[in-house]
Order: C-alpha cells, then sequence, then structure tokens
C-alpha cells in the first residue's frame, strides 16, 4: 500500500516575525545572498551586514534592506544590534572569523565545511563552551523536512536496521583556475566544498566511522577535481560517498535497512522527495517537499529556537559531531595526500 505523507508536504512553513533575534551576516558571496533572501523571506532580522571592503558591504546591504553595513569584520561583531553571526566567508577564514565574532560575544552559525581541519574545529567549540555561546555549524541539509521526517522513520524503525548507505554529490563547476573550487590556498577541491555533504549525512546516519578507504583525481592546481570515499562502521554499515567538481552526477541518495530502503530523489541534499520501499519492492510511504526559497531558513530557525531556550549545541547538528566530520575529512585527505597550503 502507498502513503503519501499529504500532512507533512509544507512541513514547518512560516512567515512573519518569529522572534527578536538580530542576525549579522559575515561576507557577501553568493552563499551569503542566497541565505539573506531566504531569512528576509521566511521573516527573520537581519541587522548588520560586513564584509572586508566598505562597497561590497554596502551593496550588499543596499540589495537586501539591511540597515547597517560594516566594511570590516570587526565592525560586524562589535555591533551592538547584532545577538548572532553567521559566516559566510572562504573555507580557510571560518575559524578565525568564527573565533572573532565568539570572542566579541556573538553567537555564531558557521559554513560547512564547518572549519580546514579537525584542530581548527575544536578550537572553535571550545571557545563557544567556555563562552557560553550557540555554535552550529550550516550544514543546512540536515535541518530541511525531508531529512527531519526520515531521522522520524529511523528512529520509528520503520526499515529494520540501517546497513548501508549511498549518496554523490557531483557538479559541474567552472574550471578556472582561480575559481575558489580549483584553488587549494582557498581550501579548495571537491571534497569539501561537495563531499561534505554525503560525509555529514554518513555521520548523521551511523556516527563515526572506524575504518576508511579513499581515492581521489586531481585538478591542474592540485585541488581534488572527485573523491570516492568508503566507510566501515564495526562490521555493521557500509557507507560509499562520492563527489566531483568536474561532472554531472544523478546526486541521489539511498538508505538501506534490513527491512526497507529509503530512495531520495534529485537533489538529495536539497529540499526533494523521498519514497520508502519494502523488501518485496511495494511503496509504503512517498514524501514531497515543497517549501518558500532554497531552505536555508530552516537552519536559522533551529538557531533562534535554541538561542531564545538558552542552549549552546543543536540535537540535530551538534558541534562535537561538527569537530568529528572535519577529523574524518582529515583522515581522507591524508590518505588522497591533500594538504592547503595554510597547513605546510
Amino acid at each position: 500500500m502507498q502513503w503519501q505523507r499529504g500532512s507533512e508536504v509544507r512541513r514547518g512553513e512560516r512567515r512573519g516575525p518569529m522572534s527578536e533575534i538580530r542576525w549579522g551576516i559575515m561576507g557577501t558571496g553568493g552563499i551569503a545572498r542566497t541565505f539573506a533572501r531566504d531569512l528576509l523571506d521566511d521573516g527573520h532580522t537581519i541587522a548588520a551586514v560586513g564584509s572586508r571592503t566598505r562597497q561590497r558591504a554596502e551593496t550588499f546591504a543596499d540589495e537586501f534592506g539591511i540597515p547597517t553595513s560594516h566594511g570590516s569584520y570587526d565592525g560586524l561583531v562589535d555591533d551592538d544590534d547584532v545577538d548572532i553571526v553567521y559566516v559566510a566567508t572562504p573555507h580557510p577564514e571560518h575559524a578565525g572569523n568564527a573565533e572573532l565574532a565568539l570572542s566579541a560575544g556573538k553567537h555564531v552559525l558557521v559554513e560547512k565545511p564547518f572549519t580546514l581541519n579537525a584542530a581548527e574545529a575544536e578550537r572553535v567549540v571550545t571557545l563557544g563552551a567556555e563562552r557560553g555561546l550557540l555554535v552550529l555549524e550550516a550544514m543546512w541539509t540536515r535541518f530541511l523536512p525531508h531529512v527531519g521526517r526520515i531521522r522520524e522513520i529511523l528512529r520509528e524503525g520503520q526499515i529494520g536496521e540501517v546497513r548501508h548507505f549511498t549518496a554523490d554529490h557531483m557538479q559541474l563547476l567552472p574550471s578556472d583556475p582561480r575559481h575558489r573550487i580549483n584553488a587549494l590556498e582557498l581550501g579548495g577541491g571537491a571534497l569539501l566544498d561537495l563531499g561534505v555533504y554525503p560525509l555529514s549525512f554518513a555521520s548523521m546516519l551511523f556516527g563515526t566511522a572506524d575504518e576508511m578507504r579513499a581515492s581521489a583525481r586531481f585538478s591542474a592546481t592540485g585541488a581534488d577535481a572527485a573523491t570516492a570515499v568508503v566507510l566501515g562502521y564495526g562490521g555493521r554499515a557500509l557507507a560509499v560517498t562520492h563527489c566531483a567538481s568536474d561532472l554531472r552526477g544523478t546526486n541521489t541518495a539511498t538508505i538501506v535497512g534490513t527491512d526497507a530502503r529509503i530512495e531520495i530523489d534529485p537533489t538529495w541534499y536539497e529540499a526533494t522527495s523521498f519514497r520508502v520501499i519494502d523488501v518485496e519492492g511495494v511503496v509504503i510511504e512517498e514524501y514531497k517537499t515543497r517549501i518558500t526559497g532554497r531552505g536555508m531558513q530552516f537552519q536559522a530557525r533551529e538557531a533562534e529556537r535554541l538561542i531564545e531556550s538558552g542552549r549552546t549545541a543543536s540535537d540535530i547538528m551538534p558541534p562535537a559531531e561538527s569537530v568529528s566530520i572535519m577529523r574524518t575529512l582529515d583522515e581522507i585527505r591524508a590518505a588522497i595526500g591533500l594538504v592547503y597550503p595554510q597547513e605546510r
């Protein structure tokens, strides 16, 4: 019997003012623009934006109707009208920028990858704990409605014991060696930019792996153009992930249990649909997601909920798990021989 979960079609949608939490956006690139658009469409308050130049900050502020712009990150974190800073700067700057905000008494939502490596991640998480401030990784996939439903299905045991996860994240991105995806000095490469999605999802399913195998194909700049990873979990489960920055893949994912499987449609890490299919091939649940915007508002809702309740860690994306994921990424990079200039 097929069951379409119609009651969850518009799960969690809401508009209008929801809290008094005031956001500051650090960085003015593409991801910052997407986040700002989703925030405003969802009724959140953006109090200020900060950039390394006043012109970029003012242009961003004018585009989104943000009342205050700062031509430095110091100015943003020192702004008394800002409660939480969304760190949307290049990968190698995440740790330093998050520490800057935390030291100024601001909560932080830090774009993925959380940092460049696990040592940096540990510093950020430790500082947040010492200051009693929220530290949350902006792994926005975790907070999407369809992923929330998948967690419910797994908790309910609908697919039995989960034994296998497969996912790919492959995009045909610019080949220009100066583009951030290809620039080692910017933390470039498919692994940290794209591969972090399926690896984070595997961590959500199984925890930290105790076995790992990885292989990579490199671009002319020395950044990984593609990386394949196999993770083992004590002989009870396997995860297989693929990422590439120069290929267009299926961008699907499958979670296989002893009683059924979950097939997540393209693009699996964005708001999408999935089916639960039993061992006889019968669809027992179909879930369809319809949301406003790209879906980055859900992580903002979680951040505001935590701040308002006085909590400094999310159960959905715990800071300790962000550190663990960065440690896994470190191990994968060591296996494929990928070192960033900042680490030499």
